[in-house]
């Protein structure tokens, strides 16, 4: 994946970003015709959470672009203050999209991606033409999941020591998310993920980053304010959908309910979507997740370009890395099953 430097108001980053266009997994460039869908990734994860919609061909007629935030996946640069919050991480991405020249944006989030992607909309509208949010987080957060978020970060740093790294303890902390966010499912591409983090997490989440760390996975969430009546009537015009996997272990339909409900009474008009069966990280259904359906309807009818070719063969920019970390399409194509 390519690379590019970025300056904001926290500092200096070099961002790991992919575009992919219906021509290519991987491309210099977007195809200026064609609509952009910006795709903000949950935590603890990176952009590869989004393989399973590149290989889509229904989305591969749009430009598909991924960034790795800060703290996550292969990105890099000056350390985030402990005050880093959703405000400074949307300024983040907003200098990024104006370093890649992008055009105001269709943004699909996921989790963390909802709270960037909603901070965008309201602070920057001008950027964003659309909201798809999966598993939205619009409110303050539940008091236990706090507890939880806050339990799986003391884990991981009980898990080092200065007798050395217990990876037992380690491993607790990666159950605890995979909970969160996987329901305790697990396929081989689940699998892949979790294997493919937990070696470079050691490093990038290690003591000396403690306070970045908690910042960037802990702090965004549980410290974070629900948006004014007043802030939210800045998203009038933007259209926006509401995505909820009714499998959700951590948040239940009413808080989704709660917050449509508050986008209401701003004079908001979202679209609540309810997926059966689907956890907080509902994208990552190994049998053609069906809100790729939804989300290709939700871009298509707020798009008014030419869309590009329908692709025969898409190709994900991540196939090769997560094969190679124990992906097995062919396995999961079978009944998933629980840990």
């Amino acid at each position: 994946m390519p690379s590019i430097k970025v300056k904001s108001s926290t500092g200096k980053t070099e961002f790991r970003y992919n575009i992919a266009t219906p021509t290519s997994a991987s491309a210099k460039s977007i195809d200026k015709s064609l609509p952009t869908v910006l795709m903000l990734h949950p935590v603890y994860v990176s952009s590869e959470i989004y393989h399973l919609q590149h290989l889509d061909p229904r989305l591969r007629k749009f430009n598909l672009v991924t960034v790795d935030y800060r703290m996550h996946g292969e990105t890099t640069g000056d350390k985030i203050p402990p005050s880093y919050r959703q405000a400074e991480a949307a300024e983040d991405i907003v200098k990024l999209m104006d370093a890649l020249k992008l055009p105001p944006c269709h943004i699909v989030g996921l989790s963390l991606g909802t709270i960037i992607g909603l901070q965008i909309a309201v602070s920057y509208p001008g950027k964003v033409r659309s909201l798809f949010l999966m598993s939205p987080l619009g409110l303050e957060e539940p008091q236990d999941v706090a507890e939880g978020r806050t339990e799986i970060f003391d884990y991981w740093c009980q898990g080092f020591s200065d007798s050395g790294v217990d990876e037992a303890t380690l491993m607790d902390a990666l159950y605890g998310a995979l909970q969160l966010g996987v329901s305790n499912r697990t396929s081989t591409l689940i699998s892949a993920y979790s294997t493919r983090l937990f070696g470079p997490a050691q490093k990038l989440w290690s003591p000396k980053n403690f306070p970045q760390f908690r910042a960037a996975t802990l702090d965004i969430f549980i410290e974070r304010q629900s948006h004014s009546l007043e802030a939210l009537s800045t998203l009038r015009n933007i259209p926006i959908a509401l995505i909820h996997g009714l499998d959700d272990v951590a948040y239940p339909l009413t808080y989704t309910e709660e917050f449509m409900q508050q986008l209401k009474d701003a004079g908001v008009s979202p679209k609540l979507y309810k997926v059966p069966g689907q956890p907080h990280f509902l994208n990552v259904d190994t049998k053609e997740p069906e809100v790729n359906g939804i989300m290709h309807d939700f871009l298509v009818e707020n798009s008014q370009e030419k869309l590009g070719l329908l692709p025969t063969e898409p190709v994900s920019p991540w196939t090769g890395v997560l094969k190679k970390h124990g992906w097995d399409p062919e396995e999961d194509a079978e009944e998933p099953h629980v840990i």
